[in-house]
Formats: C-alpha cells, sequence, structure tokens
C-alpha cells in the first residue's frame, strides 16, 4: 500500500472497519461459550454499530473506485452471516431458551435438545439459502423476505422472554417468511417513512442497550417499549408493501 494516494489509504480502512466485525463475532462467540449473553449481546450490539456504518462511509469515500478488487458486500455478506445467523442460533442453543420442562417443571433433557438444534438448524439452513439469493434486495433498497437478522430477533426473544413454545413457534414462522413474497425495511435506506422507522431504530436500540445494561431484565416499562420498536421494524415493510409504497 506504499505510495497510495491517502484518499486510497482512507478508502481501504473501511474494509478494516467492515473486518473487524469478524473480532466483534468472536468476542460475542466467546462471551456465548461463557454462558454470559449480557456481554455476547453486547458485542453483538457492536457489530450492529460497524455494520450501520461502513456502508454509508463506503459510499463517501469511494471505496469501489479506489479497490475494485476488493469487494466489501461480499466481506460485509460473510461477517454478516457470522453475526447475523450462526452466532445467534449458539446463542438460543447455549442459553437453554427453548429447554421444555415437565409437568413437575423439571427439564427435560432430551425434549430441550431436540427443539435447541430444531431451531438452530432452521435459522442456520434457511439463511444460508437466503444469501445465495440474488434477488433478496428489492428497487427499494428494502428486502425480500425476512432478512435474516437472527440477531434481533433472538435478542427480541431474550428480553421479552416468551414461553419457549411460543419462541420456538416464532422461530419457525420468521423463517418461512425468508421466502415469502413480503418486504421487509432497511431503517436507513427505505424512503417511505424513513424518519419515523429511523426514530424506531433509534428507540429500539436505546432500549436493547438498557436491557443489556439491566442483563437482559428491562423495567416494564422499558420492555413494553422496546417490545412495541420491534413490533414496528418487523411489520412496516409489509404495510407499506400493503398500500402500495413498497414494491
Amino acid at each position: 500500500m506504499f505510495g497510495l494516494s491517502r484518499s486510497a489509504l482512507w478508502a481501504f480502512s473501511i474494509h478494516i472497519l467492515t473486518a473487524s466485525g469478524a473480532f466483534l463475532a468472536f468476542l460475542s462467540i466467546v462471551a456465548a461459550a461463557e454462558h454470559d449473553f449480557q456481554k455476547a449481546f453486547f458485542w453483538l450490539g457492536m457489530t450492529l454499530v460497524v455494520d450501520g456504518v461502513d456502508g454509508p462511509l463506503a459510499r463517501k469515500l469511494e471505496v469501489k473506485k479506489w479497490w475494485p478488487h476488493w469487494s466489501g458486500d461480499t466481506l460485509d455478506n460473510v461477517i454478516d452471516y457470522a453475526t447475523f445467523v450462526m452466532i445467534p442460533a449458539f446463542i438460543l442453543y447455549q442459553s437453554g431458551l427453548l429447554d421444555q420442562t415437565n409437568a413437575y417443571g423439571q427439564k427435560e433433557e432430551l425434549l430441550s435438545k431436540f427443539t435447541s438444534f430444531t431451531a438452530a438448524a432452521v435459522i442456520v439452513i434457511t439463511s444460508a439459502i437466503y444469501y445465495a439469493d440474488t434477488r433478496m434486495k428489492t428497487e427499494d433498497y428494502g428486502f425480500k423476505g425476512f432478512p435474516v437478522c437472527w440477531n434481533m430477533v433472538v435478542f427480541a426473544l431474550f428480553v421479552v422472554s416468551p414461553s419457549p413454545t411460543f419462541s420456538l413457534i416464532f422461530i419457525i414462522f420468521t423463517a418461512i417468511l425468508t421466502f415469502a413474497p413480503i418486504t421487509f425495511i432497511h431503517p436507513v435506506r427505505v424512503v417511505p417513512l424513513r424518519k419515523l422507522s429511523l426514530f424506531a431504530f433509534l428507540i429500539w436500540g436505546v432500549t436493547g442497550l438498557s436491557a443489556v445494561y439491566f442483563n437482559l431484565d428491562n423495567p416494564l416499562l422499558i420492555d413494553a417499549i422496546f417490545t412495541a420498536s420491534s413490533i414496528y421494524l418487523f411489520c412496516i415493510g409489509f404495510f407499506l408493501q400493503m398500500v402500495g409504497k413498497l414494491k
């Protein structure tokens, strides 16, 4: 890289920023392996921050112009599959969130293993197929089908703490939506209701950070706000599609 212009070096630094998400993912895996899910979600949250800023910075600094043979999209997809899919699936399995109990409140070991492995398999397999679909992004900068944001889904299940049965059903339902002709928004890039969507995402992030601070046990009011913003982000694309604002 010696002899390159300052602009070229600044442009390549965005690739380094994106790649740093891989190390944050590693830290999340280590925390989850140690059953420290508070830290695991904190590091996953940091990967979301990196994922949110590297794209706009890449476009501003014209990374493709300076480094045409380095694919930022490929780098982003590799890290996204780890942080959006594999690690949330591992956290789900490791945490026992889907553990089943008998009538006496005792854990059913075999059934719990089965449900955890089933949910993890559903997540990682459907997501791998989704990443291979070249039609995943719409003309409106949204996503066709659920965009495999399992980091947000699993985190929301931890915060809201529904029953294991509801969690399993919701995971399977969401996985099915991966292949449904339903649009999900990108809160930054989708134009209709962009300000409201950005606000909802900001609220989701703040209340989510609060959940991490409170060791995934928010006060009831904050939980309600977190849940409302989660529902908005999950459903608003379908609503906009139904009223003809998105394709």
